[in-house]
């Protein structure tokens, strides 16, 4: 066969994408002996995948293939790497190497969640393509307590017209610079300020570019159906698929609740609308200490709070409605339940309890006490905290729903560093090991398909999110029978057990001996992204 033949081949060949043409060329990478869970839900198959220039060139026997690295994977689950839908990655320039993250099998994360998204967006996320070696993917929501405040500060109103109509501008800009959707608040300053039709007016903008909702609803507590059937409604009104993230059932009052939020959800769906939920394997929230502080005495600057809490009038009223969600919400009726995660003006404090902090000034335990001492705690610069207040059985409800999704809602963790809620450690892990192998909540497959595919196309990631030829090579590959979390609301600083490889765009970033040096993460830019 003449050499000018063989290269006529050759190209028909590449411009055919006949796999047994592309296996003359050694691969990169040959993950071979494991059982391939393709993320689709269907049960593990033994085979082996082969992977070139960072996407997954073939599946099946490549035991006779030569390879420039190869993985034995024996014994092991192969799997697309886990995608993470709600992810507070605000430290990503702080710690580009996402390693609290990537070591959970976690290689795609959303950012900008409960409407906090980065502004201006488009050049933040310029940032961090050009100048960060990154350990996973990144991709973002708009946020609209970023756009509000922009526009309206800390305004407790209405938008004028071109308030709004400026609002809608920057959720436009967003998407055209990226964006994958929209996220709101509605329990956090300033969002909790705005009425449903402003959110339906900007979620309509992301809608109609082909973005979603993920909805921190105006209430988990008490207020809970309301909340979710503002999201509903907000979702229908707009044209926009809907997440309900973080989804929750939070203080005693509520515990049970899932079973009709799960209903309202299923009613939804019924009615033709696209909603779907998020969630995180604990029985216990974090979020700031001001959650506990009825809206109205935020707003404004610091010291419109402080000068709030030096009128007589005003604190008394201030303090029973602190009283009142330390009894019905976040407290779960027991300052012991509230735990220091990040205190920037005490770090002493960090893993101790408001109980803790009471007891410490002299002062005896009680709910009047507890709401002095929030008061007092916020007056110096607030605290992130721990709030266990959730029912087991609403977690498991929730979990099994065929419609939710597993996201961490974790933030980046450095380790060593304050005391964080230990999903930002554990939460794939827990899923896998403590949910899914001891407690047989969901099989398997099921749970892998919940943080794999299903995400991937709730955002439209069409080449990500599965174990199939052409598509980006993020694996993960685990233990089935030893993978857990470790990390624990005592001892959070804990990386999990049995996740074997985490390998992003063909690039192992994960080995059995922990992180490598190696970083292959890109930020993600939405279908409607205009360059």
């Amino acid at each position: 066969m003449t050499r000018n033949l063989l290269v006529l081949l050759s190209a028909v060949c590449i411009m055919l994408g006949l796999a047994s043409c592309q296996q003359r060329k050694p691969y990169d990478l040959i993950i071979e002996n494991g059982q391939v869970l393709d993320g689709t839900g269907t049960a593990a198959v033994s085979n082996d995948v082969g992977i070139r220039e960072g996407k997954i060139a073939f599946i099946g026997d490549l035991s006779k293939e030569k390879a420039t690295q190869r993985i034995d994977a024996s014994g092991l689950i192969v799997a697309p790497g886990f995608i993470d839908l709600h992810t507070h990655i605000e430290p990503i320039m702080r710690m580009p190497d996402a390693e609290s993250h990537v070591r959970q099998g976690v290689t795609t994360a959303l950012g900008g969640p409960d409407g906090g998204g980065p502004w201006p967006f488009g050049a933040y996320l310029d940032s961090l393509r050009d100048h960060y070696k990154l350990g996973m993917n990144v991709a973002y929501l708009t946020g609209h307590n970023t756009i509000r405040r922009n526009v309206m500060q800390n305004a407790n109103r209405k938008p004028t017209p071109a308030e709004l109509d400026s609002m809608k501008a920057m959720v436009r800009r967003a998407m055209n610079e990226g964006a994958f959707g929209i996220s709101t608040g509605l329990k956090y300053l300033p969002g909790t300020f705005s009425e449903t039709s402003e959110v339906i007016e900007l979620s309509r903008v992301a809608g109609e570019m082909g973005g979603i909702y993920t909805s921190h609803l105006r209430e988990e507590g008490l207020g809970l159906l309301q909340g979710v059937r503002e999201a509903i409604l907000i979702g229908r009104e707009a044209n926009i698929p809907i997440i309900l993230t973080h989804h929750k059932a939070m203080g005693k009052p509520m515990w049970g609740a899932s079973k009709l939020t799960t209903a309202l959800v299923d009613s939804a769906r019924a009615a033709g609308l696209d909603v779907m939920m998020d969630q995180y394997p604990y029985t216990a929230s974090h979020t700031g200490l001001s959650v506990l502080i009825p809206p109205w005495a935020l707003e404004g600057t610091p010291d419109d709070f402080r000068k709030r809490t030096s009128d007589k009038t005003l604190r008394t009223r201030m303090m029973e409605q602190i009283k009142f969600n330390l009894l019905n919400d976040r407290g779960g009726g027991d300052l012991r339940n509230i735990q220091f995660a990040r205190v920037s003006w005490d770090s002493t404090l960090q893993g101790k309890t408001l109980q803790d902090y009471v007891v410490a000034q002299g002062l005896e335990p009680s709910l009047d006490n507890g709401a002095r001492m929030t008061i007092d705690m916020q007056l110096k610069g607030g605290a992130g905290c721990i709030f266990h207040a959730m029912s087991e059985e609403d977690v498991i409800r929730i979990m099994k729903h065929p419609f939710t999704m597993h996201a961490s809602d974790g933030g980046l963790a450095r380790f060593g560093e304050d005391h964080p809620h230990p999903r930002a450690y554990g939460t794939f892990p827990r899923v896998l090991g403590h949910y899914v192998r001891e407690l047989k909540v969901l099989p398997l497959e099921e749970a892998v398909r919940k943080m794999t595919s299903m995400p991937a196309q709730r955002i439209n990631l069409s080449d990500r999110g599965i174990i199939r030829e052409g598509y980006v090579a993020d694996i993960t590959v685990f233990d089935a029978d030893r993978v857990i979390d470790k990390s624990t609301f005592e001892k959070p600083h804990q990386y999990p057990e049995g996740i074997a490889y985490v390998i992003v765009a063909g690039v192992v970033t994960v080995d059995k001996d922990g992180m490598t040096p190696n970083r292959a993460g890109k930020v993600l830019r939405g279908t409607d992204y205009r360059k």
